[in-house]
């Protein structure tokens, strides 16, 4: 590739020398010569991927500028959950655009994500606070998905009720995942009116959902269907609105359990739909069946407070098919900005911010009312319902606003912070013939519904209100955590690779950012354009023939997935097909989403070698062949080898009549050497998030888009908003996580076939370099045939436990000094670490961390030999921080220059760890998950000053 502008050469990371040098240290002439060792022949195919061919970064951001500028970005007063907000430009620059905070992994190792779990807690504090409840989440996916998710948690609680009522006045595309994940577990949703739905003449009542402001923008009294669904033994859902709670009494002080929402309208793009972080709060007493993720306070082993995550955090890994979520990622980067925003304004200007939201929709309101059309609404925060203008969805629309049309001259309007004088006016005028009415005569709210007392009064939201102030909150916050832009993330099975600048540009264009999900059609062409070829992209690379892009997380991918196959076995009549056979070694998620869609999970073992055992899958795909409805694998498998006789037992599920599902958290080593549809998957889920370079964000978001073979496509997730399919949605917008789809086509837009072929075999080298250097000093486990890992591999550090007492926990901290995240810890084998390096490492940064690992052998070696200490060694005591090193008291074995300083490279970029070693027993055992307030900080510094 002769172009100096070719973006191939930017994103992978060894240059050919480097490719010589390491495939010398493999022992293969070529990387053909590798790729043919390591993918079975019987997988392996040679035919180039009919892709468009490789653009320049100008090229492709020139050419999907062009292609977002089709979307028509209009005034979207539409409302029904998804809001326009001005993200404040400090988050958008600092946050939203910076690496530092876009690049870094999930926080499983906390020392060194001490700035992403702050600010998780000031999301979690945030929420549970305007919401009157006791603990809530680092957040969910989408509302609808949320209020989903806070069923089946109720469903856990009380696992022998089945009826669960939810009110007509929800938000439709709620209502609609909400059936979507009922149906197939057992649950009878009842959908009427709660004017006239009485809790205690329903049999086995499990909940009831309510949405507070409606969907039609109604404040309703829900306080005695509260008390008689508690009556009655039920738990009460609410659907609410963070920015609306600044001015109504919360959902915990009308006597709900949980609080479910979205935190889009907190400075977060609309994005036709996504990612935006959703958010469930309960009472303390339903803490233990939260789904997602909880952060809580710790402490390190000096006594110093530390953030963590907490209790269920990883639950369906340790529960398999008895989780009751299979929620895997988080919204964290979205919830980040979000809770930001809370902490930059503050409580008086978030209340601001609505009080002038609420004055501008009565201002509206008046105005409609004056010229004789019907408000619906007796109380209201932002939303209106009108009737009696003709046409008036399409006047406004012709004046350049979007409405909600609710059809026969019935109609809704949202208003949102960044409405402004002129667009008021103009709307009113397109309306009414003249301009919003200028008498500020806000209603006053229900009676006994105005918030009392004051929120958000945390020290937190009380500091930061200027720019300069934010700015070195943030950046006290990101120096706290480790992220690519340091340095080499290489965990197994997450695929932690660059996510080049020019892929994340877009996500600032008001194109992108500015389109709401409901809007016309005609007004998202550029993301129907988008979609449509992603959509024959992926099928292409899959080796399949229809993709959906709508799952917005890999779980939720695996659950469409499975959803599509009973689904199909439906339609055959084969309702008695409920068997899902999974390896013993499958991700944790694989069971859950099994159980989710109904299925019963049968267990499958692995043999030695991390293989599936094939004289038990046979044995067991016989006893079950006439209810098996699918088998769920993952390839290359989850120990890192690509398993030669996978075509062989794909046939043997079919010749038995159940589907293969595949998971794709390691599609990263197929991609142009073999494909999922073409080694027999009839489902395969991508992680758009690993394979195709949109960053974790700190542990979200991600996408988790489906391919199917033909005979699955009519069972693809569909939307009420979409024109496409008429199937059940598996998440509130029709595109899912829309806005970040453009990371990826970009990607693939400026790779072209040929570099994402050779992409795939840099990362077979890199992973079996790695596992050549380290294979003298630590044992390489499961290799395929040919000797060779996939893109992967596991190295065992069990033996060490006997001859030193090191376990992998002390590597993994150890790897912190040495400036490095420690690789996947102990899964798929307890007491490994499994490393990915991805194809974007250099030879440098990989022989970095190799010379690492080494130096860590070395130390576990000492401490077997009897020369370091076997107790205060630098292993046990790891991480250090700059504070313990710098202490006037050193009282270790070891010196401070080792502890700090292992090896002669760290010292010109130091990473320093924010906290030493959590401890996690503590922190389940005296579970705090929210800030203090600030009355708390002042009764602290009262009782400080008495004893002094």
């Amino acid at each position: 590739m002769n172009n100096p502008h070719a973006f191939a050469p930017r994103h992978l990371g060894a240059d050919d020398h480097a490719i010589a040098e390491m495939l010398a240290v493999t022992k293969h002439s070529t990387l053909d010569a590798l790729a043919d060792d390591a993918v079975p022949e019987a997988i392996r195919e040679r035919k180039p991927l009919d892709l468009p061919g490789a653009a320049t970064e100008a090229e492709a951001l020139g050419e999907l500028r062009e292609k977002m500028e089709r979307n028509i970005v209009a005034r979207s007063f539409i409302g029904l959950g998804y809001y326009e907000s001005i993200t404040p430009p400090v988050i958008q620059r600092c946050i939203f655009e910076n690496p530092g905070w876009y690049t870094a992994y999930t926080p499983y190792q906390a020392e060194i994500a001490q700035g992403r779990l702050e600010a998780l807690l000031n999301f979690q504090t945030m929420v549970a606070d305007l919401c009157g409840l006791d603990v809530a989440n680092a957040s969910l996916l989408d509302e609808g998905t949320a209020v989903a998710e806070a069923v089946t948690m109720c469903a856990g609680i009380k696992p022998k009720a089945k009826a669960v009522f939810v009110s007509e006045r929800c938000h439709p595309q709620t209502i609609d995942v909400v059936k979507t994940r009922a149906e197939p577990v057992g649950l009878e949703i009842i959908v009427g009116d709660e004017a006239t739905f009485d809790p205690t003449q329903c049999d086995n009542l499990l909940a009831i959902v309510v949405q507070y402001p409606d969907t039609t923008g109604e404040i309703m009294d829900h306080r005695s269907l509260i008390e008689k669904t508690h009556g009655a033994g039920g738990l009460v859902i609410m659907a609410t609105d963070l920015l609306a709670l600044t001015l109504l009494e919360p959902p915990g002080a009308l006597g709900a359990d949980v609080a479910v929402g979205s935190s889009q309208r907190f400075g977060i793009p609309l994005g036709n739909g996504g990612p935006h972080a959703a958010f469930l709060a309960c009472r303390d007493s339903l803490k233990r069946k939260l789904p997602g993720r909880l952060v809580g306070v710790s402490q390190d082993r000096h006594g110093n407070p530390a953030f963590r995550l907490s209790l269920q955090t990883r639950e369906q890994h340790i529960r398999r098919d008895k989780a009751t979520s299979n929620i895997c990622t988080a919204q964290v980067l979205l919830a980040v900005m979000a809770s930001m925003y809370a902490v930059y304004h503050g409580p008086d200007r978030l209340r601001r911010i609505a009080e002038e939201v609420r004055r501008k929709t009565a201002r509206l309101a008046e105005s409609l009312a004056t010229t004789g059309a019907t408000v619906e609404n007796a109380h209201f925060f932002d939303t209106l319902t009108v009737r009696g203008i003709p046409s008036a969805v399409t006047k406004a629309r012709d004046a350049g606003f979007n409405l909600r049309d609710f059809g026969e001259d019935r109609f809704g309007i949202s208003i949102d912070e960044t409405t402004t004088e002129s667009e008021l006016n103009a709307l009113a005028n397109a309306l009414t013939g003249n301009p919003a009415s200028d008498a500020d005569n806000t209603p006053d709210l229900p009676e006994g519904f105005s918030r009392k007392g004051r929120f958000l009064q945390h020290e937190v939201f009380n500091q930061f209100h200027t720019e300069t102030e934010m700015l070195r909150y943030l950046r006290r916050l990101e120096g706290k955590d480790l992220a690519l832009n340091h340095s080499m993330i290489p965990l197994g099975s997450c695929t932690m690779k660059l996510n080049a600048a020019a892929e994340m540009m877009p996500l600032s264009w008001p194109t992108v950012g500015r389109i709401h999900p409901f809007a016309p059609p005609e007004q998202r062409e550029g993301y129907t354009s988008l979609a449509k070829d992603l959509e024959v992209w992926l099928a292409e690379i899959c080796g399949m023939d229809a993709t959906s892009l709508q799952p917005n997380a890999g779980s939720q991918g695996e659950y469409a997935g499975l959803l599509a196959i009973r689904q199909f076995h439906l339609s055959n009549g084969d309702s008695e097909r409920d068997i899902c056979l999974i390896p013993s070694s499958a991700h944790g998620t694989n069971p859950a989403s099994a159980v989710m869609v109904g299925m019963k999970v049968v267990v499958v073992k692995c043999d030695d070698e991390g293989n599936i055992d094939e004289d038990d899958l046979r044995t067991k795909t016989e006893k079950h062949s006439s209810n098996l409805a699918a088998l769920m694998i993952t390839y290359p498998s989850t120990h890192g080898v690509f398993e030669s006789s996978v075509k062989d037992i794909c046939a043997l599920i079919h010749e038995h009549g159940g589907q293969v599902y595949m998971d794709g958290a390691n599609l990263n080593a197929q991609v142009g050497l073999c494909s999922p549809g073409a080694i027999g998957a009839d489902v395969c889920h991508l992680n758009l998030h690993k394979t195709f370079c949109i960053p974790h964000g700190g542990g979200g978001p991600g996408v988790g888009p489906i391919c199917v073979k033909a005979h699955l496509d009519p069972f693809l997730p569909g939307h009420r908003f979409s024109v496409s399919r008429r199937t059940p949605p598996v998440c509130a917008a029709p595109l899912g996580s829309a806005s970040i789809l453009v990371i990826s086509w970009m990607y693939i837009r400026m790779m072209g076939g040929a570099e994402l072929t050779k992409a795939t075999k840099l990362a077979i080298l890199n992973a079996n370099y790695i596992a050549k250097r380290l294979e003298h000093f630590f044992p390489v486990l499961y290799r395929g045939e040919s000797g060779c890992v996939a893109h992967e591999c596991i190295i065992d550090l069990r033996p060490f436990k006997n001859d030193a007492g090191i376990e992998v926990e002390d590597v993994a901290k150890r790897l912190m000094d040495y400036g490095f995240h420690a690789p996947t810890m102990s899964w798929p084998v307890p007491g490994t670490l499994m490393i990915e390096p991805t194809e974007s490492e250099s030879k440098a940064e990989l022989d970095r961390f190799c010379d690492a690992m080494i130096s860590i052998h070395g130390e576990i070696r000492a401490i077997a030999n009897g020369e370091s200490d076997a107790k205060d060694n630098a292993l046990k005591n790891a991480p250090h921080t700059a504070e313990e090193v710098v202490d006037d008291e050193w009282n270790h074995a070891y010196s401070r220059e080792s502890a700090a300083f292992p090896i002669d490279w760290v010292r010109g970029a130091k990473f320093w760890p924010a906290v030493a070693r959590i401890d996690n027993v503590y922190g389940d055992r005296n579970l705090v998950c929210s800030c203090p307030a600030v009355d708390e900080f002042v009764e602290e510094e009262k009782e400080e000053a008495v004893a002094s």
